[in-house]
């Protein structure tokens, strides 16, 4: 297992991955609009989520990235703490596995990944 990376994503940078990605859906960015859609409040982008999983995959000095999959298992609020954990599925053939977890362990993202 490799050493997990914590990190909480705060309500400032989902509005500058908004700004960065185009993406500015109200879900993400307006309390409002968002609870009236049925959330406790505003969610991250996937994306946003996703890149903790590449950014620790660098960190753990794995190996450069050639592919990477994710499947999103749950929301992520602004605020809650996160851990990125992952682990060689097989190790020679740089394969591994990636999962963004809040301190609960409800599992918010999993994910594969390929390094050379």
């Amino acid at each position: 297992m490799f050493k997990p990376l914590y990190w909480t994503i705060t309500a400032e940078e989902i509005r500058e991955y908004a700004a960065a990605s185009g993406d500015f859906n109200p879900i993400h960015t307006d309390p409002d609009y968002a609870q009236k859609a049925g959330l406790k409040g505003c969610i991250a982008h996937g994306m946003l989520v996703m890149a903790l999983g590449s950014r620790a995959i660098r960190e753990w000095g794995t190996g450069n990235l050639t592919s990477y999959e994710a499947r999103f298992q749950a929301m992520t609020y602004p605020d809650e703490p996160l851990v990125v954990k992952g682990s060689w599925m097989d190790e020679e053939a740089g394969k591994g596995s990636v999962t963004v977890q809040n301190e609960k362990g409800e599992i918010k993202m999993k994910g594969t990944f390929t390094v050379k």
